[in-house]
């Protein structure tokens, strides 16, 4: 993931060409405080965070990218309905062709309503943001960066299946999205990142697959952690977006969702929205004056940096969102 530049400001302003923009923010009488979610176990995710750095680098090609999408995938089987795993072939930044393994898990998959919720599971191959130049060149252990948002995802499905809402979910989660071209790399082309996304979004799981609307999550396990209003989601779901703040500050974390908004990233919603037309969110982690989080591409993104009470605090605003809107049948 990188800062937008040209590449979103282009995809907005044909987004404005040729569709509308969504409506407005509704306002609704629930009050999402007293909503009862399943209980979530933050020492249940952290230990899924930790579980994905023992296969060492999630990178294309990787024994640990072959291990950790087999973890995943058995893993989500014991509480989905239906696992898949999308393979696909893309080409690097650089003209490598890698493997890639998008890993779908449903609950209740006949139901048409549905509600996606998606991380990417790879690490970064090189520490291109690192202060020391000669870690340039190796790959993160991608802690915040890729496994935070896959462990409470991990976690919800685990709770969520056995209590489920009223209404469908798929959990996804996209390979390739951090192999982007480097900070040191001669490379000024577009789209190097977020290539499972791009690949779903093109060739979804199922033909026709519509979901009410998605939810990603990407670094939700900072010891700080600081989600604001980012551009490309507020203009695609901005109902959507500001409906999930509203909720995070009906249970006094008003601290954590700032009513902020902030610029647009490059990220797996893009290609999403723009490809879908699904309205998406992105819940990341925004830290004044840095790039998303101190740690953010360097060797420092390690299993010591993960807070359990951040990854706690968005699936539970998540869950609220979702049982308020979709009770229990």
């Amino acid at each position: 993931m990188k800062r937008i530049l040209t590449l979103v400001a282009a995809a907005l302003m044909l987004a404005s060409c040729n569709h509308d923009k969504p409506a407005a923010d509704t306002t609704t009488t629930t009050d999402y405080s007293k909503v009862q979610i399943p209980q979530f176990d933050a020492d249940s995710a952290y230990g899924y965070v930790a579980a994905q750095l023992e296969f060492g680098y999630r990178t294309p090609g990787s024994k640990g990218q072959e291990q950790c999408a087999q973890y995943l995938a058995k893993t989500m089987e014991r509480w989905c309905d239906e696992v898949m795993v999308q393979d696909f072939n893309t080409t690097l930044w650089n003209d490598n062709v890698v493997k890639g393994k998008n890993i779908i898990a449903s609950l209740d998959p006949e139901n048409q309503h549905r509600i996606l919720i998606a991380a990417h599971w790879d690490s970064r191959l090189w520490a291109d943001h690192d202060p020391d130049p000669a870690n340039h060149k190796k790959p993160i252990p991608g802690a915040n960066d890729g496994a935070s948002g896959v462990a409470a995802i991990m976690e919800m499905a685990r709770v969520m299946s056995q209590d489920r809402p009223g209404v469908g979910i798929d959990f996804i989660f996209f390979d390739v999205e951090d192999q982007g071209a480097p900070e040191w790399a001669d490379c000024d082309k577009d789209d190097t990142w977020c290539k499972g996304s791009q690949y779903w979004a093109m060739n979804p799981h199922k033909p026709y697959y519509k979901a009410i609307y998605g939810v990603l999550f990407d670094m939700v396990g900072s010891a700080n952690p600081r989600f604001t209003k980012e551009e490309v989601s507020m203009y695609f779901a901005s109902n959507i977006m500001n409906k999930y703040w509203n909720v995070a500050a009906s249970m006094g974390m008003g601290n954590i969702f700032v009513d902020q908004k902030s610029p647009s990233i490059l990220d797996d919603h893009l290609y999403i929205n723009q490809n879908t037309h699904i309205p998406t969110i992105d819940i990341v982690q925004n830290t004044p004056d840095c790039s998303f989080y101190p740690y953010w591409h360097t060797m420092g993104d390690d299993l010591d940096k993960i807070d359990r009470n951040s990854l706690k605090a968005v699936a539970e605003v998540t869950m609220k969102a979702i049982y308020g809107d979709y009770p229990r049948e």
